[in-house]
């Protein structure tokens, strides 16, 4: 048989002299590299708006909007499955920055769709084109959307992400993010490279979508289109320039071959008893399983009406019992309403909080407390119901003594302290989903000076939804407002938070609490003691945090956005990488402060003691320093741009590397003077020599500098166009 001659045209001779060295490099490696160009260009497309919205953001000059509720919805099904901690309440943004992190959120979904049709309808994308590579189906036609969809979006994608998922998910790894990406990439790198170093061998994209990834540079030869084996020549005469290179779909089986169908389809027309039986067998399955599921479904449902019966019939006795006429005495009635307390009854529940409100008997007061307590979080609901209920009765009667106010004081007072004990006593990990919005536990104006003072000292509260409430003077020593959720892992998806948003936490003790990621937007925490606090990434903005005491406390990453912190002591806190845009610190004391790389932009600092603190890389643009004392305060690369500095004393101060360009310097102190004796336990940075607080520092756009601080630029080494 004489070997077929395949001739090449002009336009095949100048495509390959175009693409000689792409010609050169194996399959192999060009199927390599178009795919890593396509990878590249999808995650380009998402990282290049979503960097320019960070950096949007992070500008002092442009107005801050709510984040987009589709990026919040998107943020949330993200960090779900990957166990990562997201925060809730309303979060705000530049207003370039919205639309910037929606166009990172739809580029790379509609560039990998736009990549599909390509392959789809032409069997290349651009990088494909652009390596010489092609994919076709058995027909050597280009695969079609739905071929693609599998190719790319189950094979490549889903299967080896979701077996790195599993892997991490359940292993030692969770949820450790970098080792889930190393998972990942291993696992595609590994479905796509590993069957391709074997010659005839295809990807598991390619076998399930029954596709072949070819040279586009060699001719596609007749018999690779299938068809009638008897009518095409024998493969194997092909010519050598055609073979090599496309191996996969010189072995690829034709329609007429005995071997294995891989369409299901098909199996199933060849196999029609098989299939028959299948489909009954499954049939029964499915009717034996609704059968048992629905017997079950009645036994249960009849339990629960039997129950509920009995616990109704023992509710009637106990009421009976209990009314006024029933002639019993107090011991018993006390037995009756600790009985009715154990019934597992929404009834009892409800019967009990109105007891509560109408007895006048201290003793069956007292009963009908702990009756209360023991039926724990289940009564918190009626409790609520009755707590605002008698506030509104309390501020009704106004606010001149009488007895009758004296008697609704007394009867809020018992409900206090029954929802403090329940609080107490059962304080675990199921409080999620107790609502205690809006009511009264603490000390208020309108209610008068109560004799109850909230007590929850080394508590449990996480997952409580305290919003605008009223916890005035309560003790919350040590308690924790967060804990691990059901995986047992801190900073996880699932972590169990608390709700303190506007609420009212004035003169509060939250020292050493654990504060850590709760919302607590808008809450009034003016003057109380939060020292040694953990409230490492929680959210307050628009807190009112003034004269409150943060001696200590971690507010690493926390977001005090228009936060009112004037007064406060923040000696020793911790608030490196904190967000604190436009919030009001005057009078601060910040000795020692951390707040390297911390968002400082327009903040007020008016006559704050900054001695010691490390401002090291902070955002300090437009920011007001006036009469502040920056005594020995490190200030390495700082961005001071437009910063107010006039009468600050910044002796001491280490500015290297910081940008001062627009800055106003009247009246700032630059000079060292000599070191008040009574202030040596100011701690100041070593800077090796005085002479190196300003070396290197441009001043050349600073305002008002004086000549006084001019000739100490210039001799100390700072930079200025009247310098010699």
């Amino acid at each position: 048989m004489t070997t077929p001659i395949v001739r090449r045209g002009s336009d095949d001779s100048s495509r390959s002299k175009e693409t000689g060295t792409t010609k050169s490099l194996p399959l192999a490696t060009r199927r390599f590299a178009a795919w890593a160009a396509e990878i590249t260009l999808v995650v380009t497309s998402g990282l290049i708006p979503f960097g320019l919205g960070v950096y949007a953001n992070s500008r002092s000059d442009l107005n801050r909007v709510p984040l987009n509720p589709m990026l919040v919805v998107a943020e949330r099904a993200i960090a779900r499955p990957l166990a990562v901690p997201v925060s809730y309440g309303i979060r705000y943004v530049a207003w370039p920055t919205n639309i910037l992190w929606t166009v990172a959120l739809f580029a790379p979904v509609t560039l990998s769709w736009w990549q599909l049709y390509l392959l789809a309808k032409t069997g290349s994308t651009i990088p494909k084109r652009r390596f010489r590579v092609r994919v076709v189906n058995e027909q050597g036609k280009p695969p079609g959307l739905g071929a693609a969809v599998v190719r790319e979006g189950v094979g490549r994608w889903s299967v080896p992400i979701s077996i790195a998922y599993l892997l991490w998910r359940y292993s030692f790894a969770f949820p450790n993010l970098e080792l889930f990406t190393f998972l990942a990439v291993l696992m595609v790198l590994g479905e796509s490279i590993g069957s391709q170093s074997r010659r005839g061998r295809r990807a598991l994209h390619d076998h399930l979508a029954g596709t072949y990834a070819i040279d586009a540079t060699r001719p596609l030869a007749s018999s690779a289109l299938g068809g009638d084996r008897q009518s095409q020549p024998n493969r194997s005469n092909q010519p050598e320039e055609w073979q090599e290179g496309n191996e996969e779909l010189a072995t690829a089986p034709t329609a007429t071959e005995t071997s294995p169908s891989p369409n299901l389809w098909r199996r199933i027309q060849q196999n029609p008893n098989l299939t028959l039986f299948g489909v009954a067998l499954v049939s029964m399955t499915a009717v034996l399983a609704t059968l048992i599921g629905t017997q079950v479904y009645i036994q249960t449902q009849q339990t629960q009406r039997t129950t509920k019966q009995i616990h109704s019939q023992q509710f009637l006795a106990l009421v009976k019992q209990l009314s006024p006429n029933s002639g019993a005495t107090n011991e018993e009635r006390q037995g009756a309403i600790l009985a009715m307390g154990s019934l597992d009854d929404p009834q009892a529940i409800q019967f009990l909080a109105d007891l509560q409100v109408s007895e006048t008997n201290p003793t069956l007061q007292d009963t009908i407390q702990q009756a209360l307590a023991s039926a724990g979080p289940k009564a918190i609901p009626e409790l609520k119901n009755k707590n605002q209920f008698l506030v509104g009765e309390l501020e009704s009667a106004g606010s001149k003594a009488s007895p009758e106010r004296e008697v609704r004081q007394k009867r809020l007072q018992m409900n206090q302290q029954t929802i403090n004990k329940i609080l107490s006593v059962h304080s675990s990990k199921t409080n999620e989903g107790i609502d205690l919005s809006r009511v009264q536990l603490g000390q208020s104006g309108t209610t008068g000076n109560s004799l109850f003072n909230l007590v929850l000292d080394n508590v449990d509260l996480s997952g409580i939804k305290f919003k605008s409430a009223n916890l005035n003077q309560g003790s919350f020593k040590g308690s924790r407002f967060r804990s691990v959720g059901e995986d047992g892992r801190w900073d996880t998806f699932d972590d169990v938070t608390a709700d303190l948003s506007q609420a009212q936490l004035q003169q509060a003790n939250l020292t050493d609490a654990n504060l850590s990621r709760v919302l607590m937007n808008r809450t009034d925490l003016s003057r109380a003691t939060l020292n040694r606090a953990n409230l490492a990434d929680a959210r307050l903005f628009g807190a009112n945090l003034s004269s409150a005491q943060l001696v200590g406390a971690d507010m690493r990453g926390a977001v005090l956005e228009n936060a009112s912190l004037t007064g406060a002591d923040l000696g020793d806190a911790k608030l490196n990488e904190a967000n604190l845009y436009a919030a009001r610190l005057g009078r601060v004391i910040a000795i020692g402060t951390q707040l390297s790389y911390a968002n400082l932009t327009k903040t007020d600092w008016q006559g704050a003691d900054l001695s010691g603190a490390d401002l090291e890389h902070a955002n300090l643009s437009n920011v007001n320093l006036s009469a502040t004392r920056l005594t020995g305060a490190v200030l390495r690369s700082a961005q001071l741009e437009n910063a107010n500095l006039r009468n600050a004393d910044l002796s001491l101060a280490d500015l290297r590397g910081a940008n001062v360009a627009g800055a106003d310097f009247q009246g700032t102190i630059l000079a060292p003077s000599k070191q008040d004796p009574a202030d040596q336990f100011v701690q100041t940075p070593d800077t090796g020599s005085q002479s190196a607080v300003v070396q290197g520092v441009d001043f050349s756009q600073a305002k008002n500098l004086d000549a006084k601080q001019l000739a100490y630029i210039c001799t100390q080494g700072g930079i200025h166009r009247r310098c010699p």
